[in-house]
């Protein structure tokens, strides 16, 4: 049976609950990250996180990366992992996203993404399957998640607004070794897509204008 959640319908999330268009763009070992800003376009958000006008390009991704290190935005870009941090930028609505395959923006950064009136959020998952979001608002970071500590039931409730919202329209993912209605691994990637209207299929994905850029 296809995975679904309340906010994800069938053909939108890969089978351990992973949004599936970031499963498409990941390395098969994940450290990554998803920003979203609103209120700001995809080469303005790259110049934001200080990339060099010069390194953005648009971008078409390819079918598959060179080996299961490399994302697909690497192998678009042709970087060298460990050498190279690359970035994956498009927009939906008013809404831009920034796949970042190797967590490489900060906490600080978000923030400051969010000056100006702007909310933005961003979710990161390590190699040591630390996961954990951060919501800031117009320079002030508002709410921080941090997956072990998540109790959705106790938790939800004091939550900003849309990020409940957005949670819920997350929901859980069921899975051998958890409880029912327990956080799964992948809940933060959700509740940041569903944050910034990003209910993708595979195809969504490659149907939208994108830009990539390696950091140095």
């Amino acid at each position: 049976m296809p995975i679904i959640t309340p906010g994800f319908p069938p053909g939108t999330l890969a089978d351990d609950g992973l949004p599936i268009w970031i499963d498409e763009v990941a390395a098969t070992e994940q450290h990554h990250a998803l920003h979203v800003v609103r209120g700001i376009g995809p080469q303005e958000t790259l110049k934001a996180l200080d990339v060099d006008p010069r390194n953005i390009r648009t971008c078409i991704l390819p079918a598959a990366g060179a080996d299961p290190y490399t994302s697909l935005t690497a192998a678009f870009l042709e970087a060298e992992h460990g050498h190279n941090d690359t970035l994956l930028a498009g927009a939906n609505g008013p809404w831009t996203f920034v796949y970042d395959d190797a967590a490489g923006i900060d906490e600080e950064q978000l923030t400051e993404l969010s000056r100006g009136d702007r909310a933005a959020a961003s979710t990161s998952v390590s190699v040591n399957a630390d996961v954990s979001l951060s919501y800031a608002v117009d320079g002030s970071m508002i709410h921080h998640v941090n997956l072990d500590d998540l109790v959705l039931e106790r938790d939800l409730p004091h939550m900003p607004d849309e990020l409940r919202t957005a949670f819920r329209a997350a929901g859980t993912v069921k899975h051998d070794y958890l409880s029912e209605g327990e956080a799964d691994h992948a809940i933060c990637m959700r509740a940041v897509c569903a944050l910034a209207g990003l209910i993708w299929t595979v195809q969504d994905l490659r149907r939208t204008p994108l830009w990539a850029a390696a950091c140095e």
